[in-house]
């Protein structure tokens, strides 16, 4: 057995990993429009909800390396490379099954009302392995699954507030709003509200290729630190 597919196997076989994945998206596609945002509010925050989605993911491979699992992974014919390529590929192709389901039941339930779902989904798929690789450099950090966790809650709704996903960003101060430029959750709040303008795609590629940049310097950032 692949790696690959064994963190589908391991993934999908906890209840709770499950249950997490569907409820917290299937509960967010029903909230109705917000007062400033011109998307429903499920669509609005659902970068939040994808940041926690890439932690629960990617915390397998702190739980290898806590249980000493990756030092028996390690004796085999595997490499470092190897290793991380397959588990991120396999939880980005988990993302991405969640996010097109999450956007088809948005067109359901919201309709004409969820605008260009077909570049939405294009976007929450890019954040997506953003998202991911933010995790997996996060937890290079970290030995400690709880604590891990714990500081990476805080971090991920600060990043989201001053980012622009839970209020207008013309609402803070000048610095807070240059600051916000830094953040990679900034380019996906930013990419939401130019579609919601009427943005095609070529109008969005600033965006992309931002969260692009933050994706490989996180993936570069994580993967320095060997894991067997």
């Amino acid at each position: 057995m692949t790696v690959f597919s064994f963190v589908f196997k391991r993934f999908f076989k906890g209840v709770a990993n499950i249950a997490f994945i569907s409820i917290i998206p299937l509960a967010a596609i029903f909230l109705p429009l917000g007062e400033w945002h011109p998307l429903p509010g499920g669509f609005q925050y659902y970068g939040i909800i994808q940041l926690f989605l890439a932690a629960r993911l990617s915390g397998i491979i702190l739980e290898d390396r806590s249980n000493k699992t990756l030092l028996r992974i390690g004796a085999a014919p595997i490499s470092h490379f190897q290793y991380l390529f397959q588990n991120t590929l396999a939880y980005s192709l988990i993302m991405l099954m969640i996010n097109l389901l999450f956007v088809l039941g948005g067109v359901l339930v919201h309709g004409e009302v969820l605008i260009n779902p077909g570049i939405l989904l294009v976007l929450y798929t890019f954040f997506g392995m953003l998202a991911i690789s933010f995790s997996l450099a996060w937890f290079s950090l970290f030995d400690n699954k709880e604590a891990a966790f714990s500081v990476l809650t805080g971090l991920a709704m600060l990043m989201a507030m001053l980012g622009g996903m839970m209020w207008p960003i013309q609402a803070m101060p000048l610095l807070l709003q240059r600051t916000a430029l830094l953040l990679p959750t900034y380019w996906l709040a930013e990419a939401i509200l130019r579609l919601a303008g009427g943005a095609t795609i070529s109008q969005l590629i600033m965006p992309i290729a931002m969260m692009l940049l933050f994706s490989i310097g996180f993936i570069f950032l994580g993967s320095r630190k060997r894991l067997f």
